[in-house]
């Protein structure tokens, strides 16, 4: 079995992993922030769900520019870059809340959005090919459950703060002054570049949309990226309303809510996330993807027709199956990139954008049909990502 990293690059590693942590304690702030504004700007649930929105559309239009500036200055300047600009998007809320400017504040979202998916786009792939090809997706599942940690502590975290009386802007100012110090601190040390093709010259010859061409010319990336839309599709549009289905179709107080979201959901997340980068190195991770597909699709259709313990169980259940999807999908997909990753890693992280219109599609549906109703949103995303699954299989074997 080969080593999940080799020792050479356990530092950088370790490094990169805690960049997991943070990203994912700044996404799951999100599904506070919805119930929190509908509350104290009186809005509806769809336009709340511009919150996601916003935010993802920061990853789409600064995916490719954060490859590019990737591939010409490297993962170092990259990631420094991108904490840099979340930092600025965080500090933005100081203004925004002595305004009470919901469109003031959806601005700030956007920055960080966009900080965000230079960490990403840096992040997953770099720690992808630290180490053998083989144990690659299980290696980026257990740097994504630091992502998992990360979104258990920030709902309950950010939750405490706004039901002690804080306002929003100060969680958001905490976490700018944190991060800005990350970044100084990123500019200063040496990340090994990881010498994988001649991505740059490569770039500048044939010019980036000659590489996206490529890319989506082959059939298992295309089909790849379309499953990882559609697992975001699921899993954001989730996050995004749970807070607000556990209050209105389960009874549960929104303290209460908060608290099941990050302990109970999303821990149930991290726990299936760590045992999934086992269970990988033991059965083939296409096998495993499909399996947990299935299980995800059945949960949320349970959530649509039913209700109380039962939805809320089922609903767990969804957190429990999708965990492996994200990192599974994209270190399958990268594969097949070629010498192309980190152009390859700018286009999958476009792929959130699938969570800002899934969080808006719920949104409308709820607000005109019931909560419950719209988590056929979700079950369909599930189910896209079965079905290449079994496509990926089919190609395997032939």
């Amino acid at each position: 079995m080969s080593r999940l990293v080799e020792k050479k690059n356990v530092a950088p590693y370790v490094l990169i992993t805690s960049l997991f942590f943070l990203w994912g304690f700044a996404r799951s702030i999100l599904d506070v922030l919805n119930k929190h504004f509908q509350e104290t700007l009186s809005i509806s649930i769809t336009r709340s769900a511009l919150i996601q929105a916003i935010t993802y559309l920061g990853y789409f239009l600064m995916a490719i520019p954060a490859g590019i500036l990737i591939t010409r200055y490297g993962y170092r300047r990259g990631v420094t870059i991108g904490l840099l600009l979340f930092s600025a998007g965080c500090l933005l809320f100081i203004p925004g809340e002595r305004l009470m400017s919901f469109n003031l504040f959806l601005c700030a979202l956007f920055v960080i959005g966009c900080g965000l998916v230079m960490l990403e786009t840096a992040a997953n792939p770099y720690a992808s090919e630290l180490g053998d090809r083989a144990t690659a997706a299980s290696r980026l599942n257990l740097s994504q459950s630091f992502n998992g940690l990360g979104c258990i502590l920030g709902p309950v975290t950010v939750g405490e703060l706004l039901s002690g009386g804080n306002g929003v802007a100060f969680p958001y100012a905490v976490m700018g002054i944190f991060v800005g110090i990350l970044a100084l601190i990123f500019s200063k040390i040496s990340l090994p570049e990881i010498s994988i093709s001649d991505d740059n010259n490569r770039v500048s010859r044939t010019g980036i949309r000659t590489e996206i061409g490529r890319l989506l010319a082959i059939k298992e990336f295309r089909f790849g990226l379309m499953a990882l839309f559609c697992y975001e599709v699921a899993e954001i549009a989730i996050n995004s309303l749970f807070i607000n289905y556990a209050t209105e179709n389960a009874g549960i107080a929104k303290e209460s809510a908060t608290y099941l979201l990050s302990f109970g959901a999303l821990g149930c997340f991290m726990l299936a996330r760590i045992t999934g980068s086992w269970v990988m190195s033991k059965i083939p991770a296409l096998k495993v993807l499909l399996s947990c597909a299935i299980g995800a699709l059945l949960c949320a259709a349970t959530v649509a027709v039913s209700g109380g313990s039962t939805a809320i169980t089922a609903l767990m259940g969804c957190y429990i199956f999708e965990a492996i999807m994200f990192p599974t999908i994209f270190a399958l997909t990268i594969t097949h990139a070629g010498q192309n990753v980190k152009t390859a890693s700018s286009l999958l992280m476009m792929t959130p954008l699938g969570g800002a219109i899934g969080t808006l599609l719920m949104g409308i549906m709820a607000d005109e049909t019931g909560l419950a109703v719209s988590f056929a949103v979700p079950a369909a995303g599930y189910l896209a990502v079965g079905l290449y699954a079994i496509y990926a299989l089919a190609r395997k074997k032939g």
